[in-house]
């Protein structure tokens, strides 16, 4: 069986943050799609498949709950993870995101660990 490489969308409308992000999955070996807004990501979602999503939280057209929730009702298996200068927001996040990080806690490795055993798991479901 051929394997593919995972494809990775992350949404971000800070384009810094959201070109940091990107290279960071592609040299650890990831298909990345970026999208500067959340409506972006949501049509970048739609149109290609995708294996994980990684988001911020805090973005001017809407936050990233509220992708989180548009990408779940178009396919709930998709690990969802956001990031945010906030802790979790448990009451709103509760089976919306698979994992929330907080900017800045965690090394970049650290992220990298954790996507992959969200996308091992995906593939036992």
């Amino acid at each position: 069986m051929e394997s593919r490489t995972a494809t990775i969308l992350c949404i971000d409308d800070e384009q810094t943050a959201l070109q940091l992000r990107q290279h960071l999955l592609e040299s650890a070996g990831y298909r990345v799609l970026g999208a500067k807004s959340g409506a972006l990501g949501i049509k970048a979602f739609k149109s290609e498949p995708v294996d994980a999503v990684l988001l911020d939280y805090w973005m001017a057209d809407m936050n990233g709950l509220q992708v989180a929730r548009e990408i779940r009702k178009l396919n709930p298996s998709v690990p969802i993870i956001i990031l945010s200068a906030y802790g979790e927001l448990l009451d709103e996040s509760l089976g919306i995101a698979d994992l929330w990080i907080r900017k800045g806690e965690e090394e970049p490795q650290d992220l990298l660990n954790r996507l992959e055993q969200l996308l091992k798991g995906k593939q036992t479901r």
